[in-house]
Order: structure tokens, then sequence, then C-alpha cells
């Protein structure tokens, strides 16, 4: 039994960091895309990129959300979060 809950954990653990890392590379794109554009020095700096891919990111109904908020305290309590991103992913996904 303790063998299915190891695998368990580990199965929600590869799917936050799955998400976690797709998140990433699409800020770091669109990071890179507004440096590319970005307006000279003596300009004043232009408006962060708009967060459209964290927005679609976010479960559409309670039960996604519920079903993530259970895999984040499961992934808390093996210690494979902090507390602090614990707050901040649970912080996300009720915004």
């Amino acid at each position: 039994m303790g063998l299915l809950k190891t695998a368990a954990k580990v199965a929600v653990a590869s799917s936050v960091h799955g998400r976690i890392q797709r998140r990433q590379q699409l800020r770091w794109a669109a990071q890179d895309q507004a440096a590319a554009y970005a307006a000279p020095p003596q300009a004043p700096a232009a408006a962060p990129a708009p967060q459209a891919p964290a927005a679609s990111a976010q479960p559409a109904d309670m039960g996604d959300r519920l079903a993530q908020l259970k895999e984040l305290g499961e992934l808390l309590q093996a210690g494979v979060l902090t507390q602090a991103e614990f707050d901040q992913q649970k912080a996300r996904i009720l915004a």
C-alpha cells in the first residue's frame, strides 16, 4: 500500500512540475519578446507583458480547483513544496 501512495505522490509532483515548467517557459518567452521590442533607454519603461497564459491555465470550475488544492496539500505534506510555494500556488488557484 505504501508503494501505491508513493507512486501517486510522484505522479502528482510530476504533473505539478510539468505545469509550472510550461507556465515558466511561456513567461520567459513573453519576456524575451518584450525585450526584443523594448523602447530605447531614454524612453519610459513599457508596461509588463499581459499574463494571458497564466489566466488561461486557471481551472474553469470549482471541482478542478479543489483537486488542484488537494494535490498541493499532498505535495506540501510530502515535502515536495515549501510553505511559501504552497501559499503562492494556492493564491494562484483561488484567484
